[in-house]
């Protein structure tokens, strides 16, 4: 078996957006290099075959193990998710060390051609992500981002602070799997498969459905939809003389949100005794994620702050129409270049977004359309998984030659 190559990230089971998205990064780098281990090494909590949970975050020097270990397995390319959260040490006055360990890392790591994919860069950075992303880009061979607005705002941001503009900066979108895409005759045994084919507290669950799906958290916001879907339902039945239930499925992930999370709960429960809409409280995972997607007929994704989102990932993957807020980071960005969605800025577009996509099964078709495209020839893990190997040759070239990457600007 050739040289592996090691992921550096958070790991299942910890329910983590960036634990799953490495769980499945991991599956298709693996599948598009078959010669090769791709292994893992993760927190202390990460567990499998092939993971290594070595990273301990109440060591300030957490880090060093880590390095350890890559000498000891040689790789043949290091490709790091981050997530300042993932790596932010707290000292005994609970100081934070705004991800010094992190750059410390990359400082030793230097002998291994080395990836970092940062999971959050704001368009408008403060000062102090602006100096974390120019010393990552200093210090790693290859840095992947997102979104290409991420990487051409530099050209404003880090110019403006008399700083070089990063030239090994690669645009790598969120990947999304390619084989989770249900038909529409599927949808009943969906259903019953997640228990929905059964009668709720007023009566059965309407034919069609309006997804709010995830992670229940408070930038989610979905009181902004449920503070007038009683309205908008029945607009629905007046114009069509269908039903339409909201479907708001998810669980709390983060304590810190308990109050909004129940807030939002108590909202969807109040629709519910009225026969407006069904909570169903469930992990956020595997495959029921995407089934839970499946019986909508389109999801409304009314988040605050994104840059990049796993949510929608898995819209896209299902070819799902979809309303999300704007302007939002990632979110607008890949709405705009999928054109699989509707974005609102206010209430009342909400409103109208939500209106048209009932009404309008025809402009539903046309969405899903374009989403297929886009998953096909953008966003599929298939073809991510082919520019992440461009990105591990660029970083072994570069460690070769002694020459680092060097691409071209967007504009």
């Amino acid at each position: 078996m050739s040289e592996p190559i090691v992921l550096i990230s958070s790991y299942t089971p910890r329910l983590c957006g960036i634990a799953t998205f490495c769980e499945e990064a991991r599956e298709f780098i693996q599948k598009h290099n078959p010669d090769r281990e791709v292994l893992v090494i993760s927190h202390t909590d990460g567990e499998g075959e092939g993971v290594f949970p070595l990273i301990d975050m109440t060591r300030r020097k957490w880090w060093k193990p880590v390095a350890a270990k890559l000498d000891e397995l040689h790789p043949y390319a290091v490709h790091i998710e981050h997530e300042y959260g993932l790596y932010e040490y707290y000292d005994d006055r609970g100081q934070g060390d705004y991800n010094e360990g992190f750059i410390d890392l990359l400082d030793s790591i230097g002998d291994w051609p080395t990836i970092v994919e940062p999971h959050t860069v704001h368009g408008r950075m403060r000062d102090e992500e602006m100096d974390f992303v120019y010393k990552i880009c200093h210090s790693a061979d290859v840095v992947l981002f997102k979104c290409h607005y991420q990487k051409w705002r530099l050209d404003w941001t880090f110019p403006g602070h008399g700083w070089k503009t990063p030239r090994n900066i690669m645009i790598v979108p969120h990947g999304a799997r390619p084989d989770r895409r249900f038909a529409l005759h599927e949808v009943p045994q969906l259903r019953h498969d997640l228990g929905l084919d059964a009668a709720t507290g007023n009566g059965h669950l309407a034919e069609h459905l309006v997804g709010l799906i995830g992670w229940i958290q408070s930038n989610k916001r979905w009181d902004i939809l449920t503070s007038m879907w009683e309205e908008i339902a029945e607009e629905i039945q007046q114009r069509t003389g269908q039903d339409w239930d909201l479907l708001a499925a998810g669980a709390m992930r983060d304590p810190n949100h308990r109050a909004d999370y129940e807030r939002y709960r108590e909202d969807v429960m109040r629709l519910q005794k009225k026969g407006l809409a069904h909570y169903y409280e469930f992990i956020p995972r595997g495959d029921n994620y995407y089934k839970m997607m499946a019986i909508c007929d389109f999801i409304v994704l009314p988040s605050t702050d994104e840059t990049q989102s796993g949510t929608l990932a898995r819209i896209i993957a299902l070819n799902k129409p979809y309303i999300t807020t704007a302007p939002l980071e990632g979110l607008t960005a890949q709405t705009i270049e999928s054109g699989g969605g509707l974005l609102f800025t206010n209430k009342k577009m909400l409103r109208e977004a939500v209106l048209r996509l009932a009404w309008e099964e025809d402009l539903r078709l046309d969405l899903g359309t374009r989403l297929e495209h886009y998953l096909d020839e953008v966003v599929s893990w298939d073809v991510v998984a082919e520019q992440y190997n461009q990105a591990y040759t660029l970083a072994c070239e570069a460690k070769k030659t002694g020459r680092p990457v060097e691409l071209p600007k967007e504009f």
